[in-house]
């Protein structure tokens, strides 16, 4: 019993132990994070408004199955957007006290042709029922139809609130006469002038410097303009684990073997089998089955769906014959012809008048039997004329993809259209024209052409690396991520006779690595915390290789870059620096004695407009033209820094508009303007918002 008591005491004291460890660690963690607020559940807050996590994953899920092609970031960039402009926009709407009512829901649907045309959701005289659209989703089954239904009707809320404030903010422009008569006065009030000007390409680049000091005080005093986010430059090497020449001969080599007999060794005999070449084998199917990587594929293929630069000689092979090896994209491979089969494709246009209730939507409202009235009598009409065929598919089928085509289907083999549509084609000879009905509507039907086709038995084989080529790539990939943590990565490339790709700056939410395309776990890395400047990284990439990439730099949210700033701030402060020396001399006191010091002409520029304030040999210069409509005539202006030279002007005559009435032309260009309103709106509504991204957050 006291032996008992000992162990329990020193448990005790060695479970006091373990978890001061555990607080230590605990601790140590709370401090590095920065306080004990815990992660957030929100992958964004917009004006203070949360957006959860969980209903941001779910829309980015839905935008990535949109059949758009995005991929993850794709949509969630598109999301968080998405996102960003709700928010704004349905507090705008609250702070005006403006709700969207059923009757905005019901309308949005209405105009959209998927809703207000559908049948379902149709009463008695044709017209949109929301009760019926109601109905149909509360009794559906599905699940993914409902959650389908109940986005669309989100969609329609959101659409709905956008049309209701666009409407507004569009009603907030006014046009006004006075506002079409300054308008008519800056297109058609004129002023001539002489001026000289002295370009900017006076003075030698050279002659004047640009600080790096200069160039942070001016963007400075223009923040907006030269702000930027926090990006990473990565530079990185790839190692490629590509097929080598040696692993193509081999691929090759094999695809030979099977064009003559070989001896094969046979456990359940103990005796060598012959196996018969590939042109020889009996049985055809088992030898592909069992030597290529892709079955044996039984359809008959036209000449145009050959390979381009082997299909002569394969589509003439004799029955027997065989063919390669060849290459076919990432493949090398061996065919045989399994015989020729005349008519196997064909061609065929055809005009499509559907009715309500068909597959396919009339463009108009018709029954069954107006539809086939309407088919019979195109029908009659393309027998009589057949030129008239390919203008009556563009003007009145309603099949939308082959009317832009004058109906034409191009090839197609057989069961690849529907049952009756499919017999019509390849029952009948080229030039016949007749009418099917099928589920779609009535089909006015011409058959264009027929192709012979050829059955192909082919052996297929991959190109690509072997065992040996792919662990020789891992192997120098490897090598070289080591050999660069331990010296620079620049050495490093050079001993292993490795190309450094050009460093690459991206931003968080990236995804894009220059000819690499898509790899968001590079860029991923380089934004983690525990991603330092000068770490290295390898990774593999898929039917690539491997690349190993290394944190160059990092650049903290905030004014430009000075290398980057330099490229648009330094022409714009040497051109001031220029205007400084080209104005003084610049101090006589006539047009002809300051072009004579500056080794220039005087010009003139007749009958300018501030609406179009463009000077001949000069190039678009407002402040000129502005300077000249400001100056009284025969007076000199003070010398003006235009976009490409500095200019000195002398106004010689203003010429006033013509007196008018009628406005209209003014009215409607203005009006024209204002409707693009909504979006500056927009753009000022982000920019004043305070908007917190916690999306890096979530791992994406």
């Amino acid at each position: 019993m006291a032996i008992l008591g000992k162990i329990r005491q020193r448990s005790f004291i060695l479970i006091v132990i373990i978890a001061l460890a555990l607080f230590s660690f605990v601790l140590a963690d709370v401090i590095q994070s920065g306080g004990f607020s815990q992660t957030s559940n929100n992958v964004g807050t917009i004006n203070g408004k949360d957006i959860p996590f969980e209903e941001f994953r779910i829309k980015v899920g839905n935008a990535e199955k949109s059949g758009q092609g995005m991929s993850n970031i794709q949509a969630v960039n598109q999301v968080w957007n998405q996102e960003i402009n709700l928010a704004l926009l349905s507090e705008e709407l609250e702070n005006l006290g403006i709700r969207i009512g059923e009757n905005h829901l019901i309308e949005t649907l209405k105009a959209d042709p998927n809703f207000g045309q559908n049948p379902s959701f149709q009463n008695e005289l044709k017209q949109f029922d929301i009760n019926k659209y109601r109905e149909y989703i509360k009794s559906s089954s599905n699940q993914e139809e409902v959650q389908y239904f109940e986005n669309v009707e989100e969609n329609a809320n959101i659409n709905a609130k956008y049309q209701l404030y666009s409407t507004l903010v569009k009603s907030g422009f006014f046009t006004t006469q006075n506002d079409a008569k300054f308008k008519y006065n800056l297109e058609n009030k004129k002023v001539t002038f002489d001026f000289v000007a002295v370009p900017y390409s006076s003075i030698k680049d050279s002659d004047v410097k640009v600080t790096d000091a200069e160039i942070i005080e001016f963007m400075k005093k223009n923040e907006k303009k030269y702000k930027a986010d926090e990006t990473r430059e990565i530079e990185f090497v790839v190692i490629e684990d590509q097929p080598s020449d040696s692993d193509k001969n081999d691929i090759k080599n094999k695809l030979n073997s099977f064009l003559a007999p070989s001896v094969r060794y046979n456990k359940e005999t103990d005796s060598n089998d012959t196996i018969p070449s590939f042109s020889a084998t009996t049985d055809v199917i088992k030898f592909v089955n069992e030597n290529s990587q892709f079955p044996y594929d039984s359809t008959y293929i036209g000449k145009t769906d050959l390979p381009a630069e082997h299909a002569e000689a394969i589509f003439n092979l004799a029955d027997g014959q065989v063919y390669g090896p060849y290459q076919y994209g990432e493949y090398f491979a061996l065919s045989r012809s399994m015989g020729r089969k005349a008519g196997a494709k064909a061609r065929a246009s055809h005009i499509l008048i559907s009715f309500t209730g068909s597959r396919a939507q009339p463009k108009e409202d018709r029954t069954k039997e107006e539809a086939k009235v309407k088919a019979e009598g195109i029908l009659a009409e393309v027998t009589a004329n057949p030129d008239a065929f390919t203008m009556q598919a563009f003007t009145v089928s309603e099949d939308q993809g082959s009317a832009q085509k004058g109906g034409d289907l191009d090839f197609f083999g057989p069961g690849q259209m529907v049952p009756a549509f499919n017999d019509f084609v390849f029952n009948n000879p080229i030039g016949k024209v007749g009418l099917v009905e099928t589920e779609f509507g009535y089909h006015i039907i011409k058959v264009t052409d027929k192709q012979d086709a050829i059955r192909l038995a082919t052996i297929a084989q991959k190109i690509e690396a072997s065992e040996k080529t792919s662990e020789n790539a891992y192997t120098n990939a490897v090598k070289f991520e080591l050999a660069a943590n331990d010296k620079s990565f620049e050495a490093a490339a050079k001993e292993a006779k490795l190309t450094v790709n050009p460093s690459i700056r991206v931003k968080a939410l990236d995804e894009m690595l220059g000819q690499y395309g898509s790899q968001r776990q590079v860029i991923r890395w380089a934004f983690e915390k525990n991603t330092d400047v000068n770490d290295v990284k390898r990774f593999e990439l898929p039917k690539v290789g491997h690349l190993i990439a290394k944190l160059k730099k990092v650049n903290e949210e905030g004014l430009l870059a000075i290398e980057d700033a330099r490229i648009q701030v330094e022409p714009i402060l040497k051109n001031k620096k220029k205007a400084e020396k080209i104005m003084a001399k610049m101090k006589a006191t006539s047009l002809d004695a300051i072009a004579q010091a500056n080794a220039v002409q005087v010009q003139t520029a007749s009958d300018v407009t501030l609406e179009n304030p463009s000077v001949a040999s000069a190039g678009y210069e407002p402040k000129v033209v502005g300077t000249a409509f400001g100056t009284a005539v025969n007076k000199l202006s003070a010398p003006v820094e235009g976009n490409a030279s500095v200019f000195v002007v002398k106004t010689t005559k203003v010429t006033e508009p013509l007196p008018a009435k009628d406005f209209t032309t003014q009215v409607n260009a203005l009006k024209s303007q204002n409707a693009s309103a909504v979006g500056r709106v927009f753009g000022a509504l982000k920019e004043k918002a305070k908007i917190k991204d916690n999306r890096l957050q979530f791992n994406y």
